[in-house]
């Protein structure tokens, strides 16, 4: 069986981009953001070798994945406190702290279970009131306190630029925080800018719609991947 069209296409652009930047194409992770698809959607894309997926809500991704041998999941949506424990015990990695109550709940879960996703800070780089992620001047006291007050490892940050703003300088800012606090993971860029994300530096892209189509589902949410 052939891969999807679409999901090959994406494929080759990152390694495009990777290559126009003069980075290893092998160095983007490419997430595919299977949020609301139907599974007849996503099992081609599977079946094609792809095996780092992710999902916005904690409920539903565990009941799409429940049999999960050899994949990648993230959460790539925002985080509730009472969803930590799911979240902990479930997800591979996690990309949304963004506040020191998450990260107090998430250090106690790593705790008691033992297990230890990796951990992305989301940046709120367009410091936007109705998106969630940390502010760009409280960012660096913020990893602080995730590293030194509650003894989580910050592998990345994650942002989502403004719709309606080129996403170039956003994907530069978090970059520039990323670097001046010894931070190496970059997940930034979807569907309609992943290109410039990689150039950019981004180590990992969230692409949905691109991979996927369209969804049919009315629902929305603010992470719009």
């Amino acid at each position: 069986m052939s891969a999807p069209p679409a999901y090959t296409d994406v494929v080759a652009r990152i390694a495009r981009a990777a290559q126009a930047a003069g980075r290893d194409p092998a160095d983007v992770t490419l997430v595919a953001v299977s949020k609301q698809q139907p599974w007849e959607a996503i099992q081609p894309v599977l079946d094609a070798g792809q095996r780092v997926f992710g999902e916005n809500r904690v409920q539903e991704a565990m009941g799409r994945w429940s049999d999960r041998a050899g994949l990648e999941l993230r959460l790539i949506g925002p985080l509730q406190t009472n969803k930590a424990r799911e979240a902990v015990a479930f997800f591979d990695v996690i990309e949304s702290v963004d506040r020191e109550k998450l990260a107090r709940v998430l250090a106690d879960e790593v705790q008691k279970q033992g297990k230890s996703p990796r951990l992305y800070v989301q940046v709120n780089t367009g410091e936007e009131d109705q998106k969630a992620g940390v502010i760009p001047p409280e960012a660096d006291a913020f990893i602080g306190a995730c590293r030194g007050t509650y003894g989580l490892g910050v592998e990345g940050l994650m942002c989502i630029p403004p719709e309606a703003e080129p996403p170039g300088p956003h994907f530069a800012l978090l970059a520039k925080i990323a670097a001046r606090n010894g931070v190496a993971g970059l997940s930034m860029g979807m569907s309609g800018d992943f290109e410039t994300a990689i150039r950019f530096g981004a180590t990992s892209v969230r692409v949905g719609s691109a991979v996927f189509g369209a969804r049919t589902s009315l629902r929305t949410s603010e992470s719009g991947h």
